[in-house]
């Protein structure tokens, strides 16, 4: 089995290590448990604050804040917020963000095909 090292100079064609590879970060974000989903809840419409958390049921409110504001950090994402009482915030998809969403169709297709072997794979492994 190739380690990680060897892995990364096949994809890339160039050497170097996990530790200080330049895009770690950014996977790093889109890897995490909620931005993901918060990502692929917005690909279709802009949303406020609570229907997102209806939307990805098991975040906490402070999860998600905590989130997006990770998100429009990494300019993947804008915030608008109405001077209503109360403020009315929404998020949506910055012209990054609805890029990444096109980089990672290939991986979510992939995913929705391969998750039923996976998740029988693991029912055997246990």
């Amino acid at each position: 089995m190739a380690d990680a090292v060897s892995v990364e100079r096949s994809l890339d064609g160039m050497p170097g290590d996990l530790q200080s590879c330049p895009i770690r970060q950014v996977l790093d974000r889109i890897g995490d448990r909620w931005s993901l989903l918060l990502l692929l809840t917005l690909k279709d419409a802009p949303q406020r604050f609570n229907a997102l958390g209806r939307a990805v049921p098991d975040i906490s409110r402070r999860m998600l804040s905590s989130t997006l504001k990770s998100l429009e950090a990494d300019g993947l994402i804008w915030r608008s917020v109405e001077a209503t009482t109360p403020p009315a915030v929404t998020y949506g998809l910055t012209d990054r963000g609805r890029s990444l969403i096109v980089a990672l169709r290939p991986l979510v297709d992939w995913a929705e095909v391969q998750t039923p072997a996976i998740l029988m794979d693991r029912r055997r492994a246990s």
